[in-house]
């Protein structure tokens, strides 16, 4: 809490390799509105990662939601990034970025300053002697910036996805639902505005795919998508944020 009596709330990210800090912004809140903004300026920074590593909270996952997903993950699905979860209560799992985030507790945040602007100050002084002044142990005693390498992946917005293999192609509603005709299918609103594929597997049953990924399976008695195995467990990762 800011002197002003508002909660701040960091949004961090890290890469894996060099440990190099590409953001440290204050937010008001922890909703995926305010998180999108930051992410994106960082993929046009820096390019695209083939991965993130998140923990299971606001705006990373959605306890509630299909797979768990939020629209921030469903976002960086179009955009070609792999997901990759820690395990409830094993901030070990992420354990280089949880260092980072004890010695920006320790050095930009006690006390907390008078607002916004003036925290954001330090969170910005902090970022460059974190990755130009501050020599690692683990990386023989070398700066992060000394050692990190931007993407090669250019953000760019993602174009509709195809799904050539599908009978058709449905955008999703603002409420989470496939209208196929007069049927409403509930699906999930973090799809809100995505385009998926259905195909018939079987007579009555059909399959909802988005993008590469299976989700799930409705046939015409349900107005629900009974979800399929999770399809996304990924190892890959190379960018970290909590």
């Amino acid at each position: 809490m800011l002197g002003n009596r508002k909660y701040c709330y960091p949004l961090t990210i890290t890469d894996y390799s060099s440990r190099y800090l590409l953001a440290c912004e204050g937010l008001e809140s922890t909703k995926s509105t305010f998180a999108f903004s930051v992410f994106e300026r960082v993929f046009k920074d820096y390019g695209l990662p083939c991965a993130i590593r998140t923990d299971n909270g606001n705006p990373f996952a959605s306890a509630n939601a299909l797979f768990g997903l939020s629209k921030l993950a469903v976002w960086w699905l179009r955009l070609g990034i792999n997901l990759e979860r820690i395990k409830p209560g094993n901030p070990q799992q992420n354990g280089r970025h949880e260092r980072m985030h004890l010695t920006l507790k320790k050095e930009a945040t006690k006390p907390a300053s008078f607002n916004f602007l003036q925290q954001q100050s330090r969170f910005d002084e902090f970022i460059a002697i974190y990755n130009q002044q501050r020599p690692h142990q683990a990386l023989q005693m070398r700066y992060p910036a000394e050692l990190y390498t931007p993407s090669t992946r250019v953000y760019r917005p993602p174009d509709p996805p195809e799904y050539p293999f599908h009978d058709r192609t449905v955008r999703i509603t603002r409420c989470g639902r496939m209208c196929i005709g007069r049927r409403k299918i509930n699906l999930s609103t973090v799809f809100a505005g995505q385009w998926v594929g259905i195909r018939e597997v079987e007579e009555k049953i059909w399959l909802v795919s988005f993008l590469d990924f299976d989700l799930g399976y409705f046939d015409e008695m349900e107005g629900r998508v009974e979800p399929g195995p999770n399809p996304f467990n990924e190892k890959l990762l190379t960018m970290s944020s909590v």
